[in-house]
């Protein structure tokens, strides 16, 4: 079973439309959408909700008014000003450091874990998909991430999958990192643009951190053909593959106003180009 994980270092650059064609397009796998901040592969797939589940991360304080002598302990140590005169906490300045539950004498202030968003296991025509929604301003996506992969890779291992392929989160941060640890391939879908280009190098260089094999997509690359060439010269010199190049396609529009994949949408040039790179993954 191998696990693939398609990145961009930045949004906009095709990554879920591509993700949703190979789901499409494979035999045999499990979907994973871990852009939990963002979630939209769910809308190329129609996923069915078998099973919900909460995700708890991260604490916030809360006073017992009961035992509170208001002796004032919490408000003076509190360094995120989070606790009022009336010793009423904000639960958006809290930041759960628990200093405040630490030093109260009469033990009046409790850390109550933090309702953060849900995570589901759902079945598409296509196969499993797990995927998570992560409430507004919550932290920890990357923990959620990494929850969402484990129970993909254990369905997969049940099941006898041969793929687990992920739709990973725009950026290089936390969630991004969580995503692709111990995958076999990150493809990085990049666009002829200079931010595109500028993000590319930024996701590569994380990828080639943690040891992932990694190879490229050049997205929409007829939009600026000296940009593309760029692009291609910046893998040669890092020694990474480019795997393809997408034209663009008006028909791509035409799939997503619609909800499905492109590769179901009509047997056109990008229809087989996305296809070769299919078998090229595999």
């Amino acid at each position: 079973m191998k696990q693939i994980v398609v990145i961009s270092g930045k949004g906009g650059t095709g990554k879920t439309v591509l993700t949703a064609s190979f789901a499409a397009l494979a035999d045999n796998a499990v979907f994973a959408d871990c852009d939990v901040d963002a979630a939209d592969l769910h809308l190329l797939l129609k996923p069915k909700i078998r099973e919900r589940y909460e995700f708890k991360s991260g604490k916030t304080a809360v006073i017992d008014k009961k035992h509170c002598t208001q002796c004032g302990e919490c408000i003076t140590i509190c360094r995120f000003n989070a606790i009022s005169e009336d010793f009423i906490i904000d639960p958006i300045s809290c930041e759960g450091c628990g200093i405040c539950s630490l030093i109260c004498p009469e033990q009046a202030v409790m850390m109550e874990e933090n309702l953060s968003g849900d995570w589901y296991i759902s079945e598409t025509k296509y196969g499993p998909l797990v995927h998570a929604k992560l409430g507004i301003a919550e932290e920890n996506s990357g923990k959620l991430v990494t929850l969402v992969r484990q129970n993909a890779k254990k369905i997969a291992e049940e099941q006898h999958k041969d793929h687990v392929i992920i739709d990973g989160p725009p950026g290089i941060g936390c969630p991004v990192v969580a995503s692709i640890t111990n995958t076999d391939l990150a493809l990085i879908i990049t666009e002829p643009t200079l931010s595109g280009i500028h993000d590319m190098e930024r996701v590569a260089a994380v990828a080639e951190h943690f040891g992932i094999q990694t190879k490229v997509v050049i997205n929409k690359y007829d939009i600026n053909l000296k940009n593309t060439r760029d692009i291609r010269t910046i893998c040669q010199n890092k020694n990474i593959e480019v795997l393809a190049q997408l034209p663009f396609s008006e028909d791509v529009n035409k799939s997503l106003v619609k909800c499905i994949p492109i590769v179901e949408l009509c047997n056109s040039q990008i229809t087989e180009d996305i296809t070769d790179l299919w078998n090229k993954v595999k």
